[in-house]
C-alpha cells in the first residue's frame, strides 16, 4: 500500500516537472535573464568589477545585519548539494553538455538575481525585533497591492526551502557519510537535525554569524582541491570544454542529447544558484547595506550568482570530468559521482574531505534556507507559537529527508522551486519599472563621484514604502563610491 502511493506520488512529480521544465519554464527563465540584462545594459558584466568591491565593502560593521553577512547566508544556500550532487545529477542525466547551460542561466540569471534583490530592499519592512525582513511576499503586496499572490508565494517558498530543499540537502549529507565512512543514515540524521535546532531557533542573527564563518573556509577549501585536480590533469582541460560544448548543441553523442543537457542544466542550475527563484531575495531585504541604497544589495547578490555557479559548480564539473569517472561510474550518481571521481584523482583520504566539505556544504544551506521560510512565515502571521510549530516541522523533515529515496526528493524539489520561480518571475516583470529607476538611480549617483544614498521622496511613483526606512541617514558620507 504504501509503496503504491509512493509510486503514484512519483508519478505525479514527474508529469509536473515534465510541464514546468520541459515547456515553460526553461523559456520563462531565459527570457527574464535576456530582458533584464539588456535593459540594464549588461550590467552584470560592465559592472561586475564594482559589484565585487561592494562585497568586500559590504564587511563594514553596521547596527542590523550586515550586507557581507547577508551574502554569506545567501551563498550558505546556494552553495550546497546543488553544486556538489547537483552537477553530478546535471552531468549524469544530460551530459557534460548540462555544464554550459548551467553557466548560460547563471550570466542570465546574474541580471534577474540584481532585480529581485533590488526590490526586496525597496519595500523591505521592521518587526517588532527591528530586524529587516522582505522578499518577493513584501513586494508582491506593497509593491503590487496583491497580498493573495506574496501569500501564494510565501506557501510555495515554506515547501521549497522549509522543507523539500532542506529534505535534499539531508539527504546528501547522511549519502556523504554513509559512503565514506559507513555512517547509519538514521544516526546521522538525528544529529543533523539537532545541529540545526540549535542554530535555527537563534533566529536570523545567528544563521547570518553562522553563515559568515562557515562560507568562506568551505569555499576556498573546496576549490583549492578542485585547483589540485585541474593541475594534475591539465592536459585534458581543453578537450573536457570541447565536450561540454559540443554536446550542449547535440554535436557529440552525449546522455539526453542537446534538449536534455538543456534542461538538465537549467534545473540544475537554477536550483543552485537560485536566480529569478525569489529565495536569496528574502535574506537581501535583512541586510543594512554599504552603501545605503537598494541597488547596493542587488550588486552584491549579484556576485553571489557568479560565485555559485560560474566558480563553484565549474569546480565540481572539472573534478568529474577530469577525473574520467563517466567512463566507469561504478554504480554511482549523484555525490557518490564525486566522491568516487575524487578518490580516483587523489586517493582514498579525499573521500573523507569530500564528507567533511558535503557537511560544511549542506548544513549551511539547511540554516539558510530555514532562514528564507522564516521570513515568509512571518508574512502570513506573526504568532510566535505558528513559528515554533514550524521550526518542528521543518527539523522532522530534515529527518526524513536523511533516509529518503535520491530520485523522489530531487523531483520535488524541482516541482517546488518551478512553480516558485514562475510566480516571482511574474512579480518583478511587472515591477521591473521601478527596478530600473532604483539601479539607474544608483548609477548616476556612481557617475557623478558620490557614494550612493536612496532619498525616496524622489520617487514619488513608489508608494507602500514602509515608514521610516528609506530617509537620509545623517551619519552618511559623501566620499566617493566604489567603482
Amino acid at each position: 500500500m504504501f509503496e503504491t502511493l509512493i509510486n503514484a506520488i512519483e508519478t505525479a512529480v514527474n508529469a509536473i516537472n515534465g510541464l514546468l521544465w520541459g515547456s515553460v519554464l526553461i523559456y520563462v527563465l531565459v527570457a527574464a535573464g535576456i530582458l533584464f540584462t539588456l535593459r540594464l545594459g549588461f550590467i552584470q558584466f560592465r559592472m561586475f568589477g564594482h559589484g565585487a568591491k561592494l562585497v568586500i565593502k559590504g564587511r563594514n560593521k553596521t547596527d542590523g545585519i550586515s550586507s557581507f553577512q547577508v551574502f554569506c547566508t545567501s551563498m550558505a544556500a546556494r552553495v550546497g548539494t546543488g553544486n556538489m550532487a547537483g552537477v553530478a545529477v546535471a552531468i549524469t542525466v544530460g551530459g557534460a553538455g548540462a555544464i554550459f547551460w548551467m553557466w548560460l542561466i547563471a550570466l542570465l540569471g546574474m541580471a534577474t538575481a540584481f532585480v529581485e534583490s533590488t526590490l526586496a530592499q525597496v519595500y523591505k519592512v521592521k518587526d517588532s525585533e527591528g530586524q529587516y525582513r522582505g522578499g518577493p511576499a513584501y513586494y508582491m503586496e506593497r509593491g503590487l497591492g496583491k497580498r493573495w499572490m506574496g501569500s501564494i508565494f510565501s506557501i510555495l517558498l515554506i515547501i521549497a526551502f522549509g522543507f523539500a530543499f532542506n529534505a535534499a540537502q539531508a539527504n546528501t549529507m547522511t549519502d556523504a557519510l554513509n559512503n565514506a565512512f559507513g555512517f547509519d543514515k538514521t544516526i546521522v540524521g538525528i544529529v543533523i537535525m539537532l545541529a540545526s535546532a540549535y542554530i535555527i531557533c537563534g533566529g536570523l542573527k545567528k544563521v547570518a554569524r553562522a553563515s559568515e564563518l562557515i562560507v568562506p573556509v568551505m569555499a576556498v577549501a573546496y576549490l583549492v582541491i578542485a585547483l589540485v585536480v585541474l593541475v594534475i590533469n591539465i592536459d585534458q582541460v581543453p578537450a573536457a570544454i570541447s565536450l561540454i560544448v559540443k554536446s550542449a548543441f547535440g554535436w557529440e553523442e552525449a546522455a539526453g542529447g542537446a534538449m536534455g543537457a538543456m534542461m538538465a542544466g537549467i534545473a540544475r542550475g537554477l536550483f543552485s544558484n537560485e536566480a529569478g527563484m525569489g529565495s536569496a531575495a528574502n535574506i537581501a531585504a535583512s541586510a543594512t547595506p554599504n552603501p545605503n541604497h537598494p541597488a547596493s544589495q542587488g550588486f552584491v547578490q549579484m556576485i553571489g550568482v557568479f560565485v555559485d555557479t560560474l566558480v563553484i559548480c565549474t569546480a565540481s564539473a572539472a573534478i568529474i570530468l577530469l577525473s574520467g569517472v563517466l567512463n566507469n561510474p561504478d554504480g554511482q550518481q549523484g555525490i557518490g559521482l564525486l566522491q568516487l571521481a575524487l578518490t580516483n584523482e587523489l586517493g582514498s583520504w579525499s573521500a573523507y574531505f569530500i564528507a567533511f566539505a558535503i557537511i560544511l556544504f549542506c548544513f549551511s544551506s539547511i540554516i539558510a534556507n530555514y532562514s528564507y521560510a522564516e521570513s515568509n512565515v512571518m508574512f502570513l502571521t506573526k504568532s510566535k507559537k505558528v513559528l515554533f510549530i514550524f521550526r518542528g516541522l521543518v527539523l522532522a523533515m530534515v529527518m526524513a529527508g536523511s533516509v529518503a529515496s535520491l530520485s523522489l526528493v530531487w523531483n520535488f524539489a524541482d516541482v517546488s522551486m518551478g512553480l516558485m520561480a514562475l510566480v516571482n518571475i511574474v512579480a518583478i516583470v511587472m515591477l521591473s519599472k521601478v527596478a530600473f529607476a532604483v539601479i539607474k538611480d544608483y548609477e548616476r549617483q556612481v557617475k557623478a563621484g558620490l557614494t550612493p544614498t536612496f532619498d525616496s521622496s524622489q520617487f514619488p511613483e513608489i508608494d507602500e514604502l514602509e515608514e521610516g526606512i528609506w530617509v537620509m541617514n545623517e551619519n552618511s558620507t559623501t566620499e566617493s563610491s566604489p567603482e
